[in-house]
């Protein structure tokens, strides 16, 4: 397999692929040494890393199985995801969002999208691209995906309200966005984005590795929101709304071991968390070296 040359990201950072020795026509995108992506070219529908499969069941599960969606995914990558609501929902239109232009040119280039999807992508900040979608798409969106990072971090500027509050009239009833986010002791950055969303939606659940949600080790966490709130800003339902009850479907999905937190169990773990604005919102935080074997 001839991959393409690295190159070198406006942010200075250094994206290249890499195939991957163990999965036979697999590659996987990384940015300063940080796996970001893992694509298996000949079954998109298989997908590798644990938070990208917990996200695959999601939309398995959330809308009636094969029926073609409109998606929104803000964060590229290598289009893992896209590929993969391709593969499974033939016929959705989607649209990603990516603020480095070199990378989306490399990722073309190594792994072209299929010719008979209906896949844009829209090169610029993912904020500021929220702020100038054409009005069409208010209402329309069944998915927004948040996988944003900066290297392996995610800016403060897609952590917060105001942020969110982009994303929010974007949804079709039903809709639900998926965020990951990625934390360790003490979870405070995944926690105050979960208090966030909690703030703006009527439901959310937090689904990781039990170890992960208990801050013992350093992971990625799956946020998932929907629906509105009430009047006095809080969850219009702390139960499970009718097209959440793919829940508890969505826990034995696995991946295995998994928890997931709703409704008091997730107002419990959010106890002394509050939502983020613009004013304090800070960068997730770095991953300990170990995490990607530079220990």
């Amino acid at each position: 397999m001839i991959l393409p040359e690295p190159v070198v990201l406006s942010s200075g950072l250094t994206a290249e692929f890499e195939e991957d020795r163990w999965v036979p026509g697999a590659i996987q995108l990384l940015v300063d040494g940080t796996p970001q992506s893992h694509v298996d070219l000949r079954d998109p529908s298989e997908l590798f890393f644990e938070y990208v499969r917990r996200i695959g069941h999601v939309i398995d599960l959330f809308r009636p199985a094969g029926a073609p969606i409109s998606a929104l995914h803000l964060g590229g990558g290598a289009f893992t995801l896209p590929r993969y609501v391709e593969a499974t929902r033939p016929g959705s239109r989607q649209q990603i969002v990516e603020l480095e232009g070199a990378l989306v040119d490399l990722v073309r280039e190594a792994a072209p999208l299929p010719r008979r999807a209906s896949i844009r992508v829209r090169r610029g900040d993912a904020r500021e691209v929220l702020g100038k979608l054409p009005d069409g798409m208010r209402g329309a969106m069944d998915l927004v995906v948040v996988d944003i990072f900066a290297g392996d971090r995610t800016p403060a500027h897609v952590s917060s309200v105001e942020f969110y509050d982009l994303i929010r009239p974007l949804l079709a009833p039903g809709g639900v966005v998926v965020v990951n986010a990625t934390d360790g002791a003490g979870q405070a950055f995944t926690r105050g984005q979960a208090a966030t969303l909690a703030s703006l939606f009527g439901t959310v659940a937090a689904i990781a590795e039990p170890q992960v949600l208990k801050g013992r080790r350093f992971g990625n966490v799956v946020l998932l929101a929907t629906g509105g709130t009430d009047a006095a800003g809080g969850a219009a339902d702390a139960g499970f709304h009718d097209d959440l009850d793919w829940l508890p479907r969505l826990l034995a999905s696995g991946p295995h071991p998994a928890r997931m937190l709703v409704g008091r169990e997730l107002a419990e773990w959010l106890r002394g968390a509050r939502a983020v604005s613009d004013a304090d919102a800070a960068p997730s935080p770095a991953p300990p070296p170990e995490v990607f074997g530079r220990g």
